[in-house]
């Protein structure tokens, strides 16, 4: 008797270890269901207004998508070194499947990674060389924030107006017989360049007597940089002054000359400025990240490849302006609502030939460097001016427009 009942209670201890607990629930400390995780690595922080954009558009992909904060691996602060590999490695072998980096810089090290790990997506944000890479795990990714610019610039022409109209312009604000604007760029690259070029043509589109003055920091991101920058273009009398930098240097230093009774204005860059610049700012350019995240997290969540370039814009409400300042002119939200919905509509082309010049001519042709470094027959270089305008990011996600028109000089 004392056999059989161990051997029954053996037999019961069997069933108990391969059926689990009675009421269905898991073993003790045991997941047998591996979580999907997606692994960022970020070029900034919070602190630093262009990662900050695309941490609130990751937050918000996350929440529609259903994943958890414990889904998303965040690396901040990675240089655009041989460290962003290292780190995409690191993420590779703490389970994501898909790593993205929002830096331009990041895409060399993110495409190395993804040539050797084929089943984790890889996507680098404003890169260029996805489609010739060869690698179906590797995408790119930018938003057509070129068209915002182009709406911020009308608000700055339209203060422009306002303060020509009240004869608030200082004569030595003219230059040529022309108002006066300058441009805190980061670097040459066709990114920034198109981003000011569209900046300008916003503001010429209602208020057509206006030159522009660049100056370059080599910097995406640097306080005090910026801010000198700024004070330089406003020694040179500029009137308003945009950004393509990352920092509150620029609408800062804008603001304080504003206190001192110098006549200027600033337009910022992803993120809303009034805070810093709570008079002088009128609005800021941005993107909506969470418009792409959103749709690419749904791909990594259904298994599905994500698009090796995606740009939108206005189309899907991925890009916008902040906040109109106090100080905007009258009639500047009018003026911004009826761009947006002509844009949307695609009666309104940002780079339309018709409205600007290099050499004083009008161009039919302008071809986009499509290569790269790359040694392929596959690809060649593309005329992107047809049907009167120049369609920026339509080959590629990453912008092309590198060209300086009349009107604008860089220092």
């Amino acid at each position: 008797m004392k056999k059989l009942f161990s051997l029954m209670l053996a037999v019961l201890m069997v069933v108990g270890v391969l059926t689990g607990c009675s009421n269905g629930e898991k073993p003790s400390g045991e997941d047998t269901e591996k979580k999907l995780k997606i692994g960022v690595i970020l070029v900034g922080d919070e602190n630093e207004g262009y990662t900050y954009a695309h941490m609130v558009g990751l937050q918000q992909a996350a929440k529609a998508n259903g994943l958890s904060d414990d889904q998303i691996i965040w690396k901040y602060s990675v240089g655009e070194t041989q460290d962003c590999y290292d780190q995409a490695v690191d993420l590779v072998e703490q389970g994501c499947t898909a790593v993205f980096s929002n830096s331009y810089g990041h895409q060399q090290f993110m495409q190395q990674a993804a040539s050797e790990y084929p089943d984790v997506q890889f996507v680098a944000a404003t890169g260029d060389t996805a489609a010739l890479s060869g690698l179906s795990n590797f995408s790119n990714a930018f938003t057509n924030v070129y068209e915002s610019r182009y709406v911020s610039g009308i608000v700055a022409g339209m203060k422009l107006a306002e303060l020509e109209a009240a004869g608030q312009i200082p004569a030595e604000s003219y230059k040529d017989g022309k108002v006066l604007i300058g441009y805190v760029g980061a670097y040459p690259y066709a990114e920034v360049v198109s981003g000011f070029t569209a900046f300008f043509l916003g503001v010429k589109s209602v208020f057509e007597n206006v030159t522009m003055e660049v100056i370059y920091t080599n910097s995406w991101f640097n306080l005090v940089a910026e801010g000198e920058t700024a004070n330089t273009l406003m020694a040179d009398h500029c009137v308003i002054i945009g950004q393509h930098a990352d920092s509150t240097g620029a609408p800062a230093a804008v603001e304080a000359a504003l206190a001192n009774g110098t006549v200027a204005y600033s337009v910022g860059y992803n993120v809303d400025m009034l805070e810093a610049a709570p008079n002088a700012a009128l609005t800021s350019a941005t993107n909506n990240w969470g418009v792409y995240y959103t749709y690419a997290f749904k791909q990594v969540v259904e298994g599905k490849k994500i698009d090796t370039n995606w740009a939108q814009g206005y189309e899907s409400d991925a890009v916008a302006i902040t906040k109109l300042g106090p100080n905007c002119a009258p009639g500047t939200q009018e003026a911004v609502d009826k761009a947006i919905a002509e844009i949307k509509a695609g009666t309104l082309h940002v780079f339309d030939t018709s409205t600007w010049t290099v050499n004083g001519e009008h161009l039919s042709e302008l071809k986009i460097d499509l290569t790269g470094d790359f040694d392929t027959d596959d690809a060649e270089d593309k005329n992107a001016i047809y049907d009167g305008y120049f369609h920026e990011s339509e080959f590629r996600s990453a912008p092309s427009f590198s060209v300086i028109i009349d009107g604008i000089f860089e220092k």
